[in-house]
This record gives structure tokens, C-alpha cells and sequence, in this order.
């Protein structure tokens, strides 16, 4: 346990942290997604209820009065004590500050070191056999996710964006006053992140990855696109000692 403990604070979830082009453990990518599952699904809760949710409140131990008269659909009206609804994003920009963080972290090695959830995907990934990819597909994955995330925290902080672009602008492009983001937006893009992880940690499907792949084919990305095969290294390791053990012999 102590060696296992030891190779993951060493080497994480890379095949070899210093070789070029970087491959890393597809298992522990599907672990550490179905960790981070859980903050596209809390902020799908949260959106929800901000978007759908009732904006009045109506306050404890009131009375409802009969105002003795209806809406056009014959309902009844009645007279109440109530509160409109205030948000305070403060718990969910946090989370998505956490998101974003981990998205970033997992672009570079370097970065990668300060991932606590790389850390843990990398050991619990340890009892099977490593399914070695590149990087690079998986960095463009994670940079759409950090994209959507960058855009639900404008939409949590509208006011707080504004004031800064309002402040490099030396002007006012935007208001302070209103969210001038459309509420679909953010849910779109909650929904689409939590189908994408989604469909990396249950099926391996990385969708980033073939969109990588398909830029490549369009001549729009220029770095060599590996096809994402698991090929067996163990193996391929095996054969070139028993290639070398036979030749020592035959030379002998």
C-alpha cells in the first residue's frame, strides 16, 4: 500500500509525468469525472429553482383574506402577506470557483499537482489495469468545461462582471442594476456540461475528445490527434524484455 501511495503522489494518474506527448489513465479520468458530477448536478438543482421556482413567499401564521373576486380562469383571489424571494449566490459561486479550479488544474502537469480529486481518482484507479490516453484531447475537455463555468459565474454575478468590464471600458456597456444574461443560457449550458460528464464516467465517451479529433481533420487544430485506443503498455513493455532476453541469449 505504502509503494501504491507513493507512485500516485509521484506520478498521479501519467504514465510518466516527464515524456512527451502526455498520456494519463483514462480510469482515473472517469473516477475524477464522477466526482466532479456533482456540482453541474447542484447547480442544475439551483438554476431550476431560481428559473421555475416561486418568486413570493408567503409569510408564517397569516391569514388569507377572500378579496370576493377571480381572474379570467374563474380562480379565486385572495389577499396575503408575502415576501419576494432573495437569492444569495455566495455558496454556489464558490462551488463553481472550486469547478473551475478543478478544470483548470487538470490542463498541466504542473497543475495538476495541486488537484485533490486527481489525487484520489489516481489511487482508487490503481487496483486495475492503467487505460493509457493523451492528454491533449482531454485538455480541450476540460477547457469547454471551464468555459461553461466561467459563464454560469457571470450569470450568478452579473452586477460584479459588469462593474469590472465597466471599469476597463471606462464606460457603461453594461448595467448593473439587472441580470442582462437570458436565464436559458446558464441552463442550457448546466445541462449540456452535466450530459457530458455524465457520459464520461458511465460510458467513457469523452465528447471534447472527438470534437478535438474532428478539429484536427479540419485542419483548425495543427497538434497531432492520437486516436484514443487502450493500448496494453504492460504488454507492449513484456515483449520488448522477452525480444531483448532472447537476443542476450542468442548472442550468448
Amino acid at each position: 500500500m505504502l509503494s501504491v501511495l507513493k507512485d500516485v503522489f509521484k506520478n498521479q494518474w501519467f504514465r510518466d509525468p516527464k515524456e512527451s506527448p502526455t498520456y494519463i489513465n483514462d480510469n482515473a479520468v472517469k473516477i475524477r469525472a464522477g466526482m466532479l458530477l456533482a456540482i453541474p448536478l447542484y447547480m442544475a438543482y439551483t438554476l431550476a429553482d431560481v428559473i421555475f421556482g416561486p418568486s413570493w413567499s408567503v409569510l408564517e401564521n397569516t391569514t388569507a383574506v377572500d378579496t370576493l373576486e377571480t381572474t379570467w380562469e374563474w380562480h379565486t383571489i385572495y389577499e396575503v402577506q408575502a415576501t419576494q424571494r432573495v437569492y444569495d449566490y455566495t455558496v454556489q459561486t464558490w462551488v463553481l470557483f472550486y469547478g473551475l479550479f478543478e478544470m483548470l488544474a487538470g490542463l498541466f502537469v504542473t497543475t495538476s499537482r495541486l488537484s485533490p480529486t486527481i489525487y484520489l481518482a489516481s489511487l482508487l484507479a490503481k487496483k486495475d489495469a492503467p487505460n493509457w490516453k493523451p492528454l491533449v484531447p482531454k485538455r480541450f475537455a476540460w477547457s469547454i468545461g471551464a468555459t461553461f463555468i466561467i459563464v454560469c459565474l457571470i450569470f450568478f454575478n452579473p452586477d460584479t462582471f459588469a462593474n469590472w468590464v465597466n471599469t476597463l471600458s471606462a464606460s457603461k456597456l453594461l448595467p448593473t442594476t439587472e441580470n442582462y444574461m437570458p436565464d436559458w443560457i446558464p441552463l442550457t449550458l448546466v445541462w449540456v456540461c452535466l450530459g457530458f460528464m455524465w457520459l464520461e464516467a458511465i460510458l467513457g465517451f469523452c465528447v471534447g475528445c472527438k470534437v478535438h479529433a474532428l478539429m484536427v481533420k479540419l485542419g483548425i487544430f495543427k497538434e497531432e490527434c492520437l486516436e484514443c485506443n487502450n493500448i496494453d503498455w504492460d504488454a507492449i513493455a513484456r515483449r520488448k524484455a522477452e525480444r531483448d532476453a532472447q537476443a542476450a541469449k542468442s548472442e550468448g
